[in-house]
């Protein structure tokens, strides 16, 4: 792709989530979820693949039925209450809507179905904006609006986005799918304790893009798109694949890895707020998240690839990518839970 076109359209991307972020009418909030979305298609169809151009057709379909939802339920409040701000969002039916459309934005279960089919067809570093830099804006108007809606529904979407991310991971084969079951499920702990403890919600946001930068460089820089690929890992970069597996864990939530962090507080603030019945649920789905981590980090140690040659290697050969940003990553997605009292006082937790 040419410099010139790549550097609009990624200031685009950015310039969409910023003018979101700095918006407190409906109106300018949804234009810049627009020029956000319009500034990622092309990112997605440059390989000029079926499966790529079929990856940005649904993209773009589920983004523009979850825009108009959002016009839509800012000009039913407008019209019920006479209200265009963001946080004055407060006819049940318009902030019921609004909920459910950014839920659609983002990916949450029920309405998850095309965050796997799409996150396929892309390359990895098109995943890794999708997965990471396109849920801040959707997430900081479900931040806003969280107050009003009812927080049944709330809750539910959040255990049940961590059950499906759990359990539609546990049978794939491809490694973005993977990731984007993963993603599903993190995006259901934010959820669920959205309405409790916001700041919790943008903790577990950060760490959850932090650990998910480390996982998609990390298979970018071996080139792993399968699992059975995963097993050359260990040949081409012993310490990578050791650092993997442990972003991999920390995905999970193991201590005493970062991924643990977010986790931890959130199960202590449901249990605090009388909800031992959703916390339980919530760890017990986790399990099933954990389950898919420990098959990658089977395949990437303990199995080898058959390799039959006596000389020497590609895979010794010089290693040309810049590995500063993967470094930086890891190592957050690693070490940062003995910060947590720290993090909580800052809360106030």
């Amino acid at each position: 792709m040419n410099p010139y076109v790549l550097t609009i359209l990624l200031s685009s991307l950015g310039l969409g989530t910023v003018l979101t972020f700095a918006s407190s009418h409906w109106l300018l909030a949804w234009m810049g979820l627009e020029i956000n979305t319009l500034a990622i298609i092309p990112l997605m169809a440059r390989q000029y693949h079926p499966r790529a151009v079929e990856a940005t057709t649904k993209y773009f379909l589920t983004q523009a039925t979850a825009a108009a939802m959002i016009l839509f339920a800012s000009t039913t409040n407008a019209w019920l209450v006479g209200e265009w701000d963001i946080q004055q969002l407060t006819h049940p039916i318009a902030v019921t809507t609004a909920m459910l459309a950014l839920a659609l934005k983002v990916g949450l279960a029920p309405v998850h179905f095309w965050l796997p089919e799409v996150l396929q067809g892309l390359d990895l570093t098109t995943g890794l904006i999708l997965s990471t830099w396109q849920k801040l804006a959707p997430f900081a108007l479900m931040l806003q609006v969280a107050p009003t809606v009812n927080s049944s529904l709330i809750v539910t979407l959040g255990l049940l986005s961590t059950l499906v991310g759990g359990w539609g991971g546990l049978n794939q084969t491809q490694l973005r799918k993977i990731l984007a079951y993963s993603s599903i499920a993190h995006l259901g702990w934010m959820v669920l304790i959205m309405q409790f403890a916001p700041s919790l919600t943008l903790l577990s946001l950060i760490m959850y893009i932090i650990m998910t930068s480390s996982a998609f460089m990390t298979l970018k820089t071996n080139n792993s798109l399968t699992i059975n690929a995963l097993a050359i890992s260990w040949t081409k970069a012993p310490t990578l694949a050791a650092l993997a597996i442990l972003v991999l864990l920390s995905l999970g939530g193991l201590p005493p890895l970062s991924g643990f962090m977010p986790k931890w507080l959130i199960l202590q603030e449901l249990t605090k707020q009388g909800l031992p019945m959703s916390a339980t649920l919530a760890a017990m789905t986790a399990l099933l998240s954990l389950y898919f981590y420990l098959r990658l980090c089977y395949a990437m140690t303990l199995t080898i690839w058959p390799n039959t040659l006596a000389a020497t290697t590609p895979w010794r050969l010089d290693f040309t990518h810049t590995t500063l940003p993967l470094s930086l990553v890891t190592m957050l997605a690693l070490g940062l839970l003995p910060l947590t009292p720290a993090v909580a006082a800052l809360l106030n937790l």
